[in-house]
C-alpha cells in the first residue's frame, strides 16, 4: 500500500511540475508575440458635426417661453429678461 501512495503523490507532483511549467511558457509566449505585432491602425477621425443653425434654437427656445409666458409660469418681466437673453445670444 505504501508504495501505491507513492506512486499517486509523485504522478501529482510531476503533473502540477508540468501544469505549472506549460501555464509560465504559454504567458512568456503571449506576451512576446504581443510585443511583436503592430498596433492596430487608427481609426479615420471623423470631422466634427457642424453645429446646428442658431435661428432654429432660438426660434424653438422662443416658441417654449412664450408657451410658459402664456401658461403664467413665468411673469411679464421673466419673460422679457429671458427673451432678451435668447435674442442677445
Amino acid at each position: 500500500m505504501p508504495g501505491l501512495l507513492r506512486g499517486i503523490a509523485r504522478t501529482a507532483v510531476v503533473a502540477g511540475t508540468a501544469t505549472t511549467v506549460s501555464n509560465r511558457v504559454s504567458r512568456r509566449q503571449g506576451r512576446r508575440w504581443a510585443a511583436d505585432e503592430p498596433p492596430p491602425p487608427a481609426a479615420p477621425a471623423q470631422p466634427p458635426a457642424p453645429p446646428p443653425a442658431a435661428g432654429v434654437d432660438r426660434l424653438t427656445a422662443l416658441k417654449q417661453l412664450g408657451e410658459l409666458h402664456d401658461q403664467g409660469v413665468l411673469t411679464d418681466d421673466e419673460f422679457n429678461t429671458e427673451k432678451a437673453k435668447i435674442l442677445a445670444s
